[in-house]
């Protein structure tokens, strides 16, 4: 008995004294994070497993001071017109007509106008296309020529191009930053803030939703809700107004996300909530509502413009699921319920056909292949497949000869649209974003590689690779004039792609 008795206090002395050698080993190494993060810049982010830790160091107060630096010796060379911040625009708005459903096609700016790429993933479909041929496939074993290079704040937004400059949006300190650079040389043009800081940990800080161009004006949108048109040329405002103040919404988890839409002069917006103005539509000219529309939780894809089964129609992925709204007075044309976990759908929806569109989302989900059938003025949408062989976490999707290309969780994968079955699966490029150009993927890793794969049904064939960013990136990719865009939390910089 006594035996016993001993040794089952040897145990719990055993376990015991593990314990205080475990607590001991969790306070060393969270002291030792501690002084690295208070001394040595380290910083903590998550990759886009959500549970991957990413270490850094990295002092975001010093690479602001460091970009300010690189911004004032710019200046200094020849001073760039800096737009000043104007006074809100009256709170009373007249709503305005909306333009004819039938108008002209969105994608044609004056032909005076040079705007390669004015919309996020390059136009109103936003189906992550260049449509330009000849790109360069020999590349060299270090990598593309780079042009230029330059320090950006913080955020996920990615670029456009229009009248020789690029336009992102950033976060600098405690100010959401709307930025032009020159395309040719990457100096900064202008630049257009409001005060602003949208936070969470898990993504981190800083503005999401892309800018867009449209007939010489930039309309920009904050994590927040601010909705800014601006100059394109100066940055001088037009006007503005907050979409989550006006739909009495309340913001997102992660923020707003979706990029505006410009569509036969109105911008589309996605505010989301219950009060049936989910979606907004604001005339582009002066700010004023045109119409609001749909209540339910709003998701982190952009508004896109498609003609399916005959019809003009805003595409909306919502959080719990996708439907479409008549242009000129936001009608609901046709909705299918998606749920997911988290209620989270990021990535765009791709037409696939004149009558079919593929939806996909992580977290378990997968992808479906919508049908829109039409019945004179009524339509409706038919779930023909739903599989898990591709799964958009917030990356989206391009199809090229008929088959479609995109991120199955953290794994490139290659599927028939019209059946679903996977074509193949392969190239581990983490939580990463791709385009197509020229029947190739140009994929852009979570680590800041860029890499060409060849797109084709037969096999996964990686090309050619090199390290383009250093640190986290999730930004999507951007290309005018055979030249590659990229950028992160930290830096941009440019290649030679033709």
């Amino acid at each position: 008995m006594r035996h016993e008795e001993g040794c089952h206090n040897d145990g719990m002395r055993w376990i015991f004294g593990l314990l205080k050698l475990l607590v001991l080993a969790a306070v060393v190494v969270g002291v030792g994070l501690w002084a690295a993060t208070a001394f040595f810049g380290l910083q903590v982010e998550f990759a886009g497993t959500g549970m991957t830790p990413v270490f850094s160091f990295h002092d975001p107060d010093a690479h602001i001071e460091a970009l300010e630096a690189e911004r004032a010796a710019q200046q200094e060379q020849s001073p760039p017109p800096v737009a000043p911040e104007a006074e809100p625009p009256a709170e009373e708005m007249v709503e305005s007509l909306a333009t004819a459903e039938e108008a002209p096609p969105e994608e044609a700016p004056p032909a005076t106008i040079h705007a390669p790429w004015p919309n996020y993933r390059g136009n109103v479909q936003r189906d992550g296309v260049y449509r330009q041929t000849g790109i360069r496939t020999d590349w060299p074993a270090d990598g593309l020529e780079e042009l230029w290079r330059t320090k950006v704040g913080g955020g996920y937004a990615s670029m456009v191009v229009a009248q020789g400059l690029v336009y992102t949006i950033e976060q600098r300190r405690d100010r959401e930053v709307v930025a032009a650079y020159e395309f040719e040389t990457g100096r900064q043009a202008w630049e257009h803030s409001w005060e602003a800081l949208f936070q969470e940990t898990m993504g981190g800080d800083g503005p999401r939703a892309t800018p867009t161009w449209d007939d010489g004006k930039l309309f920009a949108l904050g994590a927040s809700g601010e909705l800014r048109a601006l100059d394109g040329e100066t940055g001088g405002q037009v006007w503005r107004t907050n979409i989550l103040e006006d739909a009495g919404a309340e913001n997102q988890q992660w923020g707003v996300s979706g990029a505006p839409l410009i569509v036969d002069g109105m911008v589309i917006v996605l505010p989301g909530g219950d009060a049936g103005k989910a979606v907004a539509a604001y005339d582009a000219e002066d700010g004023s509502i045109v119409w609001q529309a749909e209540s339910g939780k709003g998701g982190y894809a952009s508004a896109q413009l498609e003609t399916i089964a005959g019809q003009r129609q805003i595409v909306v992925f919502a959080a719990t699921r996708v439907f479409a709204v008549r242009v000129k007075d936001g009608s609901l044309l046709w909705s299918h319920a998606w749920p997911s976990s988290y209620e989270i759908n990021v990535s765009q929806p791709m037409r696939v056909d004149e009558d079919h569109l593929l939806i996909s989302t992580e977290y378990g989900v997968g992808s479906a292949l919508l049908q829109i059938q039409r019945d004179g003025d009524s339509f409706s949408a038919r779930e023909l497949w739903k599989k898990n062989t591709l799964k958009n976490k917030f990356n989206s999707s391009v199809m090229h000869e008929g088959q479609v290309y995109g991120f199955d969780g953290s794994i490139l994968a290659s599927i028939d649209p019209m059946t679903g079955n996977r074509n193949w699966k392969g190239g581990r490029y983490g939580f990463g974003q791709l385009l197509l150009a020229d029947g190739h993927l140009l994929v852009l890793s979570e680590s800041g590689e860029v890499v060409l794969v060849r797109a084709t049904p037969e096999a996964h064939e990686e090309l050619a690779r090199f390290q383009a960013l250093e640190g986290k990136t999730w930004n999507v990719p951007a290309i005018a004039d055979g030249v590659l865009l990229v950028r992160n939390q930290t830096e941009m910089a440019a290649y030679r792609l033709q």
